[in-house]
């Protein structure tokens, strides 16, 4: 990937809206310290906003809009909405499964430091699938296509709430399923994480009024989606 990919969906003068491709780390850190590559904060960077920073996290094998904010010092003002109430983000993920309309998932999720900490996420089912995919003990496979609101912000939440309810994320290599990636992966050449940060809304704390961005699924969905 080079510095010219990097889609720039929103700029005003403190802040960035970008799009993040799958198998991409954020920024580097602790939890990140064994990948050796070029983060997207190395990316904008390189593109001229020396300074930027990211404002929150999508996991490295995950998509969607990330916010950046334009100067070190700002960060705390955009990470604030979270804790306002002031942000709200949307993902797409397709689940294993038949999911009932809509829901809650509260469960406990491990935080940075090991401990547990307390985690809701909303959902939303917008269309269940059937599909001819022989993966034993069956001939036929079901999966949903799921709107998923974190109301809280715990590393890998929507992946680790999916798995708490029986209908994990497709691709997922740590809390989802193995015989169906390993269809998607050898029978589709799907390997990418079916999990999109698809919509982004905030109200902004330096110029005011509320920012909405939505971004479309990136393409291999389209293996699936439209077979």
């Amino acid at each position: 990937m080079n510095k010219e990919s990097v889609k720039v969906l929103f700029e005003d003068e403190w802040c960035l809206v970008v799009f993040k491709p799958n198998n991409l780390i954020v920024h580097h850190s602790y939890y990140a310290r064994n990948i050796e590559e070029t983060s997207l904060t190395d990316l904008i960077r390189e593109q001229g906003w020396s300074e930027a920073c990211p404002v929150h996290r999508l996991d490295r094998k995950t998509s969607g809009l990330l916010l950046f904010a334009k100067q070190p010092a700002w960060v705390s003002d955009f990470q604030s909405l979270f804790k306002n109430g002031a942000i709200e983000k949307k993902y797409l993920a397709l689940l294993r499964g038949h999911l009932e309309a809509e829901g809650e998932i509260s469960s406990p999720v491990k935080n940075d430091r090991g401990n547990y900490k307390e985690a809701k996420t909303l959902f939303k089912c917008l269309e269940h699938f059937d599909r001819d995919y022989v993966i034993p003990p069956y001939e036929k496979q079901r999966y949903s296509l799921v709107e998923m609101i974190p109301v809280t912000g715990r590393m890998h939440q929507l992946r680790i709430h999916a798995n708490k309810i029986a209908h994990p994320i497709i691709n997922d290599p740590k809390y989802g399923n193995r015989h169906h990636n390993h269809y998607f992966q050898n029978e589709l050449g799907i390997h990418e994480l079916f999990l999109h940060a698809n919509s982004l809304k905030f109200e902004h704390p330096f110029a005011g009024g509320q920012i909405a961005l939505q971004v479309p699924l990136p393409d291999f969905w389209r293996t699936f989606l439209e077979p």
